[in-house]
Parts: C-alpha cells; structure tokens; sequence
C-alpha cells in the first residue's frame, strides 16, 4: 500500500469515527493524533517544498502541537466535506488495489480455477464463456440461487459452468462435498444431486447426500469408503486454496472472466455480465 493510500486511509477512518459516516461503521470516534498530524503535516510539507523545498520537511517536524493541533482542527472547520472527498477518494483506491490484487491471483490460479482435471463442469464444456461458484450445500444463499443456475443452464447453450466444493459452515457440509466429489468422479448426473441436495429438508450432511447418490445407482457403502481419499481431499483444499489467494470468504462467491462476484446476485444480473464478456470481453463493457 502505497503513502498516498496510507494517509487516506488514515483520515477516512479518523473522521468517519468522528463524523458518523459509514465506510468503516466504526462504531465510536476514534481520534489517532500521530495519523492526523501525519496527514497534515504531509500536506504542509507539500505546500512549504513550493516555496523552500530543502526546508520543508524539517520545519513542518518542528512545528509544536501547541500550535499543529489548532491547525488541524481549523483546517477541518473550514472545509467540512473533506471527509466525503477523502472518503470517495479511498473507496477508489482501495477498489483500485482490489482490483490488482484478485487480478494477479486471477491468473496465478487460472489452471486450478478453470482447468483443474476432474472439476465438475456442467452446460457446455466449450462454451464461450465460464462460470464459476465457489458453494457450500448448508448455505441457505445458494439454495435460493439454485433456480438462478438452473435457468442459465436450460436458456444459455453457449455457457459452460464449473462448481467448486467450498465447505466452509460445518463439518457436515465437509462431509457432504466428499460425497460430491465422488459423484462429480462418476458416470451419474452431478446436477440431479446437486438439485437433490439443495432442494432437501434441513441440514445437509453425510446420510442425506449418500442417500442422494444412491438415488443416482451409486452404492453408498463404496462412496463411503471412499470419502477419506487423499484425492478427495485435494480436491477440496485446491478450492481453499483458490478462495485464500482471491479473498473469497463466502458462499456463493461467483468468477467470471477476471471478476470475482462475492453473494447472490440473481439470475439477471449474472446474465448481464455474461452478455458483456461475450460483447466486450469483461463482465462490465464501458
């Protein structure tokens, strides 16, 4: 994180404390001295170089708090919406660096991401463009994004989709990715089981989804024994992995070309940038 960043950073968090503004929601002022007489001395150091820059720096250090306190406070006075202009202004950075990181992890992990062998792929395996959700079979957002998938595969001829087991909210829904990774391994309908278990009552675990698999003419005492394979297990912690290096917390968490879509954004919206990757080759065209 680069000075300028840094001091944004510092400001918007001090006033908004102060100021009651959102971006934080921090709860109670929280007023740092040495961050704002950094700041303001940055920007006196920046005003003094103007006119004498090789002292400068040594005269703005020598300034008594006596008097750089009042100045910061009549500074912050005198213009009462700085804090929305440094506010905005760290918002874009902020979104700026977001946006650089997840893309360089983007491509870091775009073999495991899109490539991985034995991933679960469903729609058109040459598709034009791809989706993929990072989901957990406990979590109640992506139980109600399913008819939202469901309708992207039966209207997009052109879409293929990659689901990668991300358990993250209990140990039952770890339990229950095992099974999955051994269905997505064999000849049986991974989405009829993908269905089976979202559409279930209560919390989905072992029994439910080896019951769902032996809907499917699986035997659950073979995927039972199986679920404890080191393959199965690195199938799931590549999807840790991945979700480590792109900031991905929750479930359903959503990539599509270099943007990573965190929540349920619904069906439309998900169609929406599926048109602009096929129109500009990014999810949102200018």
């Amino acid at each position: 994180m680069n000075r300028l960043t840094i001091l944004l950073a510092a400001v918007a968090g001090i006033l908004a404390g102060a100021l009651g503004y959102g971006y934080f929601n921090q709860p109670t002022p929280q007023i740092d001295e040495v961050a704002v007489r950094a700041i303001v001395e940055q920007m006196l150091e920046e005003q003094m170089a103007l006119s004498e820059p090789a002292q400068a720096e040594s005269d703005v250090a020598s300034i008594d708090p006596a008097v750089l306190n009042p100045m910061i406070e009549q500074f912050l006075l005198d213009d009462p919406k700085v804090l929305q202009r440094v506010s905005t202004a760290l918002e874009q950075t902020l979104r700026a660096e977001e946006a650089e990181r997840s893309a360089t992890a983007l491509a870091e992990f775009r073999d495991q991401i899109f490539n991985a062998p034995g991933q679960i792929v469903l729609g058109n395996p040459d598709g034009d463009v791809t989706l993929v959700e990072f989901f957990d079979y406990n979590c109640g957002y992506c139980r109600a994004a399913l008819p939202d998938m469901a309708a992207l595969l039966a209207e997009d001829p052109d879409l293929k989709i990659i689901l990668k087991e991300f358990p993250i909210l209990s140990n039952e829904s770890i339990d229950a990715a095992r099974i999955g990774v051994l269905v997505g391994e064999s000849e049986a309908n991974y989405w009829d089981f993908h269905s089976a278990l979202f559409t279930s009552r209560g919390k989905v675990d072992k029994s439910v989804a080896l019951a769902a698999a032996q809907d499917l003419g699986l035997s659950p005492v073979e995927l039972e024994l199986q679920m404890g394979d080191p393959r199965v297990a690195q199938t799931i912690q590549s999807s840790y992995e991945i979700a480590q290096a792109l900031g991905i917390t929750g479930t359903p968490t959503y990539i599509i070309g270099n943007e990573i879509i965190p929540g349920a954004i619904g069906a439309d919206e998900l169609r929406a940038r599926i048109a602009d990757m096929r129109e500009c080759g990014k999810t949102q065209c200018s």
